[in-house]
């Protein structure tokens, strides 16, 4: 149990540092990208593109091993429809971003910057995990995670 909190610290640390680091915990560059009729700022695709190429080689690396280094087995998303509550999901996390100029990584990553903005921001993120929880919990069930 220590060792996956650890991990997980570690891990947090890491990412939080490579959001601040690439200057996504900044709400203006998030929305820069985004206005593509405007002041372009391309900064957050290359950001993304060294997180998918990291996660590609990362995860080729991981998975040749028969087990991770800190638990018995893989635990892998089971998922794969593309069904009405994804696309749900994807909506209102887009919007959600258009508007605030935050995704969830980078608004846990500022909030140590005490920013009232921010906090409301995460506040309201956790409001609406737990209320689709809640509602899930009566009507969907939740998507699997199958060992790998």
């Amino acid at each position: 149990m220590m060792r996956n909190a650890l991990a997980g610290l570690i891990a947090g640390l890491l990412f939080g540092a490579g959001l601040a680091l690439g200057g996504m915990t900044d709400p203006a560059v998030v929305i820069g990208f985004l206005d593509i009729a405007g002041a372009w700022n391309p900064q957050l695709m290359f950001v993304m593109a060294g997180g998918v190429i990291v996660t590609f080689i990362g995860y080729r690396l991981a998975l040749k091993r028969p087990a991770p280094l800190w638990d018995e087995r893989f635990a892998l998303p089971s998922a794969s429809a593309i069904d009405k509550p994804l696309i749900g999901g994807a909506l209102i996390f887009g919007i959600g971003w258009g508007l605030a100029g935050y995704c969830p990584g980078p608004a846990v990553a500022s909030l140590g910057s005490g920013s009232s903005q921010v906090i409301a921001f995460v506040i309201a993120m956790l409001v609406g995990m737990i209320v689709v929880r809640a509602g899930r919990g009566r009507s969907a069930p939740q998507p699997g995670i199958a060992s790998g």
